[in-house]
């Protein structure tokens, strides 16, 4: 009977020393087992693992793509319009091993730490080339200077064991002292081009009404010739008329003539002529009775 409390102690401290050597690794995660800080062995696969309690520890860091937003920085392009730049890149702990011998216990939060010194440089780099201008940032070429960004920023942080996945240029903005400046500009460029397009349209406006004053011109011509085409002909058709009147009958065409210079002489009511009274012009004024 007294060995039974003995087995049990022993049966404890067996059981104590077997759950201190397992340990679990996560399917999200990787596992490095240390020994009085020295690295030991590495579990990148999920499942039950061993180690040497008391003497060995697991230290665990994430497998997953993790994000990280850096701080916003001023730079420079080519152009010398100041911009202020921040940067969102996601990344992940590619080399566990490397990753523990850069940092050491400073962990993620350290790793993070030079990934953004990291990041920063490389935007300042990249944005202040000779061929980049504050127009190239913001534009859609944008895109271009990110993988510029993220391909430079990855050769650095592979000596932390990190892979960066993607790197993206969040907002890109003037500083508050060049933006009154800037909108300046942009308001003179727009008054400038209004000018232009009112310019222009003040020259198109000119050649249609020179062509629309020539055209009436060119009308008004043209109907005045055709008038006096149309003048011509009736003033023939008149005088043959006349001609074959006058060659059927004289003496009526006479008569009708006079009467013609008569209506056209003696207008209004105090018409005044002065000829004489034997004057062809009264021969069929005169009454037979007078000759």
């Amino acid at each position: 009977m007294k060995k039974l409390p003995i087995l049990f102690a022993v049966l404890f401290v067996a059981l104590v020393l077997v759950m201190s050597s397992l340990f679990i690794v996560d399917e999200r995660q990787k596992a490095l087992v240390l020994q009085f800080g020295q690295i030991k062995s590495v579990k990148e696969e999920p499942g039950l693992a061993f180690k040497i309690p008391f003497i060995q520890e697991v230290v665990y860091y994430d497998d997953r793509i993790l994000s990280l937003e850096t701080p916003e920085i001023e730079v420079t392009p080519s152009d010398d319009r100041r911009l202020l730049v921040d940067a969102f890149a996601r990344y992940r702990i590619a080399d566990v091993v490397r990753f523990r011998q850069a940092v050491s216990t400073g962990g993620v939060r350290f790793a993070e730490d030079r990934l953004k010194g990291i990041l920063n440089a490389q935007l300042r780099e990249v944005l202040g080339a000779d061929t980049v201008t504050s127009n190239t940032v913001i534009s859609a070429d944008r895109a271009e200077l990110a993988r510029r960004i993220r391909d430079q920023a990855r050769a650095e942080a592979a000596s932390l064991g990190v892979d960066i996945v993607d790197v993206r240029l969040k907002q890109t903005f003037l500083p508050d002292q060049n933006l009154e400046a800037t909108f300046a500009r942009m308001r003179a460029e727009r008054e400038r081009e209004a000018a232009d397009e009112r310019a222009r349209g003040e020259e198109a406006a000119q050649r249609v009404r020179a062509q629309a004053d020539r055209t009436v011109v060119e009308l008004e011509s043209d109907a005045r010739r055709q008038a006096e085409i149309t003048r011509g002909e009736a003033d023939a058709e008149k005088n043959r008329i006349y001609a074959e009147a006058y060659g059927a009958d004289p003496d009526f065409f006479e008569f009708y003539r006079s009467l013609d210079a008569y209506r056209a002489g003696l207008k209004g009511s105090n018409t005044t002529m002065v000829m004489s009274p034997d004057s062809e012009f009264f021969d069929y004024l005169k009454s037979d009775q007078g000759k």
